[in-house]
């Protein structure tokens, strides 16, 4: 059941203490001897707050510096792209960032006026600055945890392909990272503040004209203003806020902001299902003020802090399902980008609807099906192998209209543009377009729930194999399927995903906490999801023995 709070304004009671945050940023040190406070470098980067010692001044210069030793060990003497969202430890973190940088004599592009910058501008700014380059390649770090509650923090890396860095890269920086705390970072480098910003190899960047004069490359923005539509977008507090009157302006949008307010405690959220602040733009409690103006625009969209997310409101259907958009911002681009090379797939991670499945069949193309993370879709979206990629978090990116690359991240911004487009090219909005899919593929149900299990049970659960699953039917259907590494690619899911004819499930261990993380689908309806639900943890269960 949602919390009694959920979908309100949040109350005083449950906003953060900012100076608090920031003095826990600087005074407080991980205890090496707690696995839970050293560096944890994944492809989202290294996540935790200053009040635990999971996020603190030490960890972001020693990820900094581990970050300059790797580009000397790859030889790479090019500029770094510092972007950073609205979290209240953002700002901190990136002056110990700059601080490292500096002092390690790293070119580095920061935004003017102490500016933010999403996660996709900095994938954008990469790819433009590596374009038609053989050497001395721009890679970036980004400073945000994403959607996560207002007293996190989030530090990561993308390489100079632009997206989200692989183990091989993660692995090498958590390991020196660590290696620099053990050592009380006595080999970081670091200049103080004042001089990284004198310093020669600190460049303020515009960031925000090439972004928006680059648009029209991936949507049909003309089409949005022969239109005429009425549109609306809630940056919910983020760093997208800056680009959306520059975009309006530049492409003449009928495109109101709903909210300006930047707050790192974000205090003008509504609470999330679990009773927290979260700036999740894809929960209908976190995004219940822009769902309540929905009737005043033809669409409207809204943004996590670093716009890495989408979340898209119609009068049709309210807030759309991530899983419900992605079918349908798919099948309208295999529509409309006749200059998309025909071999190229299109890509999702194996816990997204199989309804997404049914719709690339249906205009032809091949689906990539690949373990969870947008790290599997970034070579693809940068040579142009892969048209499409999305997660079921919310979290897409595609092509330029020509078929080359965009973004090899995650780009909220252009999935809210998208919508726009949709609505505008075809005069329906994307609710309306995702009933029509349903009227030809089915209606899915679909669920994410989290399951106790312990540190031992999560383990076998990684290394499970198909042949752990001794059953033969899913809910009263054939298995098809039980699999232990994605189609896609070949790679190992990290847990086990079970198919049948009209349902599957999938589950995988948390990376964080004593659960393992349950989906499941069905295409027959509520009763036939929850019979997938309880056989799914029967299975599981039994494997975990």
């Amino acid at each position: 059941m949602p919390h009694p709070l959920a979908g309100q304004p949040a109350p005083k009671s449950l906003l953060i203490d900012l100076a608090a945050l920031e003095r826990a940023y600087y005074e407080r040190t991980p205890d090496l001897a707690d696995p839970n406070q050293l560096v944890s470098f994944g492809t989202s980067g290294h996540r935790g707050t200053p009040f635990d010692a999971t996020f603190t001044d030490a960890h972001i210069a020693a990820i900094t510096q581990a970050v300059c030793d790797y580009r000397v060990a790859q030889g790479n003497r090019g500029p770094l792209f510092l972007g950073k969202d609205t979290h209240a430890i953002s700002r901190p973190a990136e002056r110990t960032a700059l601080e490292v940088l500096a002092a390690n004599g790293v070119e580095t592009f920061v935004a003017a006026n102490d500016g933010f910058v999403p996660t996709p501008v900095v994938s954008h700014a990469i790819l433009a600055f590596n374009h038609g380059r053989h050497a001395a390649f721009a890679d970036g770090l980004i400073i945000t945890p994403s959607h996560n509650p207002p007293q996190d923090g989030g530090f990561k890396y993308n390489p100079p392909n632009g997206g989200p860095a692989d183990t091989d890269v993660t692995d090498w920086v958590q390991n020196r990272a660590n290696e620099l705390l053990r050592a009380a970072n006595a080999g970081v480098k670091r200049t103080p503040f004042a001089s990284a910003l004198r310093a020669s190899t600190t460049r303020v960047h515009d960031f925000i004209a090439p972004f928006v004069n680059d648009l029209a490359a991936v949507i049909d923005l003309d089409a949005v203003k022969r239109a005429g539509l009425k549109l609306g977008v809630d940056p919910l507090g983020g760093a997208s806020l800056p680009y959306w009157q520059p975009i309006a302006d530049r492409y003449e949008l009928n495109l109101s902001i709903v909210n300006t307010r930047v707050d790192g405690a974000f205090g003008f959220m509504t609470v999330d299902h679990d009773g927290k602040i979260r700036m999740d733009c894809s929960s209908p409690f976190a995004m219940a003020g822009l769902v309540g103006l929905k009737d005043q625009f033809d669409v409207a969209w809204g943004n996590d802090p670093d716009a890495d997310r989408h979340g898209i409101v119609t009068r049709s259907a309210g807030l759309l399902n991530p899983n419900h958009y992605l079918a349908v911002a798919i099948r309208y681009l295999l529509r409309h980008r006749p200059n998309w090379f025909g071999a190229a797939v299109v890509g999702k991670t194996l816990v997204s609807s199989n309804l997404i499945d049914r719709v690339v069949a249906s205009v032809g193309r091949r689906l990539m099906e690949v373990p969870v993370g947008f790290k599997w879709f970034a070579p693809g979206l940068h040579d142009g192998t892969c048209v499409f990629g999305g997660e079921e978090s919310a979290g897409a990116s595609f092509l330029r209209r020509d078929g080359t690359a965009w973004s090899t991240d995650k780009d909220g911004l252009i999935l809210g543009l998208l919508a726009a487009e949709i609505t505008a090219v075809t005069g329906k909005d994307p609710g309306q377009h995702y009933a029509e899919i349903t009227a030809q593929f089915g209606a899915p149900c679909y669920t994410r729930l989290d399951a106790a299990a312990t540190p031992e049970q999560k383990a076998k659960l990684k290394k499970l194999s198909p042949e752990a699953v001794k059953g033969t039917e899913l809910a009263g259907e054939p298995i098809r399927a039980k699999l232990t590494r994605a189609p896609g690619n070949n790679a190992g899911i990290g847990g086990l995903k079970v198919v049948a004819e009209n349902g599957w499930f999938a589950a995988r261990p948390s990376g964080t906490e004593n659960i393992y993380k349950l989906y499941a689908e069905s295409f027959r309806g509520p009763e036939h999801l929850q019979r997938i639900v309880t056989e799914a943890q029967e299975l599981v269960s039994e494997a975990l023995k």
